[in-house]
């Protein structure tokens, strides 16, 4: 099991944080994620991802279902950092 953290900004937090895309693409891979976000009120959001298969998670993260995701969510792609716990 790997666990990420993944910081990115979005167009409007409210929408992102509400959105059920997350739990429609990640529930079925097994994948658990939690939400955070910045408390400064500025569009930075993030998460912790815990990733049973990580060769998974990232054909899925390459996939046009992503994608389509992440642009309902609001997600500036240009920000997304994602860090792998060592």
């Amino acid at each position: 099991m790997a666990t990420l953290m993944i910081f990115h900004e979005v167009d409007d937090v409210e929408h992102w944080l509400s959105s059920p895309k997350r739990e429609e693409i990640f529930g079925p891979m097994g994948i658990t994620v939690r939400t955070f976000a910045d408390p400064a009120k500025t569009n930075r959001v993030g998460l912790i991802v815990e990733v049973p298969d990580m060769e998974t998670f990232q054909r899925m993260m390459e996939s046009e279902v992503a994608a389509d995701a992440m642009k309902y969510d609001g997600v500036r792609p240009e920000t997304i950092l994602t860090l792998v716990e060592s």
